[in-house]
């Protein structure tokens, strides 16, 4: 077995950037060196100025495979996630059909996944209303944690649940170790404030931000950090919207909760103020709030508040947007973005003063350790695998429809000018992205989390 060293200015290491040279033997990072090391007889790949960074963790992606694969599907979105500069996803436990509530369920996900994957994945498991007696064989099964929803998620085969039903739930939860990954909307100011919207114009963007206020998001977390308090699990608050529950996070784990928080790209580049009436393809659930609120959440990032970016990618069929008639009530709401997340992310983080170094940390370190997989994937050092992304940061790209990759090319970054080029992915020191092309056949295995290797 050969020893490969792939040569850059910039190496994105979790001590920081430097010009250095990372040593591959089959599929580890065997070392990283300088430039003025490398042995003889390696196997040199010299990338110049471009930017090595480690391979993009996604722990929040909705696949919808098995069952909607008109939506989107292993192939399709591991694909465009190989264009993204992604190494590894994991997949939410609903659009899938069957949801990923039971091992059955998980088992058939596997199925449908075997040998169409260009990266590597796992699977969150779902806690719905009827299954807390499933949560801990879903464990050892394989599920990284759970996901639940405190609001009706929209879509058959998943249901939210109560405090009532997490209660009965809780304990098994907690028993795992594992995360519980909460959408945390509550279902009651969502109804109070609709209802006040019967006779308004649901073409306006503002319409259906007022459908989902702040306080939908502000109680649902309060209510999860008191459980967190009382049962003692992890909690992971995912796609954070609302700039206002900030402080609440901070003084929680401040006082030693067990308490994670993501955010996505969406809410870090789009806001309210920028959405056209009727641009339904910026419809996503909590909603995109004002550039005011963005900024708060930059700021969340700065001081550590929020741990992690992550996608939210949630294709549909183009029909489901509802573009002819922008109606913001019965479009699906959902963002898909995973190939052009890294890009998005620099753009902002850039003009802002944050480095490839912040990018790393908040895409591919805080989300493997999230996913319990941060022994072998989120970092370029030694012992792990080989997966990274050659990136030009300096370069311009308009999006375009042939650069989306995954199922369906919407988005609502098309047209728009982003700063930041993946020119390569490398899966277990394979290509699996290179020059607008992905070679070789599909690599993506299952990290299986009990024994601790993927297969």
């Amino acid at each position: 077995m050969s020893l490969h060293a792939f040569l850059a200015r910039r190496v994105v290491t979790p001590t920081g950037i430097r010009p250095a040279a990372v040593l591959v033997e089959g599929e580890r990072i065997e070392a990283i060196v300088s430039l003025d090391q490398v042995p003889e007889g390696c196997r040199i790949r010299d990338l110049g100025d471009a930017a090595i960074l480690p391979g993009l963790v996604d722990s929040h992606v909705h696949i919808n495979d098995p069952g909607r694969t008109d939506w989107e599907g292993f192939e399709t979105a591991t694909r465009a996630a190989a264009a993204g500069g992604y190494t590894f996803l994991v997949d939410m436990p609903l659009n899938c059909l069957p949801a990923t509530t039971t091992v059955a369920a998980l088992n058939a996900k596997r199925a449908a996944a075997y040998g169409r994957c260009r990266v590597d994945w796992a699977a969150w498991g779902g806690l719905v209303h009827d299954n807390p007696n499933d949560l801990e064989a879903l464990a050892v099964a394989g599920a990284l944690g759970f996901k639940c929803f405190l609001i009706n998620p929209g879509i058959d085969g998943f249901t939210m649940v109560t405090e009532q039903q997490l209660r009965t739930a809780l304990p098994h939860v907690a028993r795992t170790g594992l995360p519980l990954l909460v959408h945390a909307e509550f279902p009651g100011p969502v109804d109070r404030a609709t209802d006040a919207l019967a006779n308004a114009d649901w073409n306006y963007y503002s319409t259906y931000l007022q459908s989902r206020p702040d306080e939908a998001e502000l109680a649902a977390i309060r209510m999860m950090l008191s459980l967190c308090r009382e049962y003692g699990f992890r909690l992971h608050i995912v796609h954070l919207s609302t700039s206002h529950a900030l402080a609440e996070l901070r003084a929680a784990r401040s006082d030693g909760l067990a308490v994670s928080i993501e955010t996505c790209p969406h809410y870090l580049h789009l806001s309210a103020e920028t959405i056209a009436n009727g641009a339904t393809l910026s419809k996503c659930a909590p909603p995109i709030r004002s550039r005011e609120n963005c900024e708060r959440l930059w700021q969340g990032l700065r001081d550590g508040t929020i741990d992690l970016v992550v996608t939210d990618h949630s294709p549909c069929p183009p029909g489901m947007k509802r573009l002819a008639e922008g109606n913001f009530r019965t479009a699906w709401g959902g963002i898909a973005s995973l190939s052009v997340a890294l890009p998005l992310m620099w753009t902002e983080a850039s003009k802002r003063g944050f480095t490839l170094l912040d990018l790393a940390r908040w895409m591919a370190a805080a989300p493997a350790r999230l996913a319990g997989c941060d022994t072998r994937k989120g970092r370029i050092a030694a012992g792990y695998d080989a997966d990274f992304v050659v990136f030009d940061p300096d370069s311009e790209f308009i999006v375009t429809e042939d650069k989306l990759h995954y199922r369906h090319p919407l988005s609502p970054y098309l047209g728009e000018t982003l700063r930041g080029v993946v020119l390569a992915t490398y899966l277990r020191g394979n290509p699996v992205f290179a020059e607008g092309e992905f070679p070789g056949e599909p690599r993506g295995r299952e990290y299986v989390p009990n024994t601790k290797f993927l297969s």
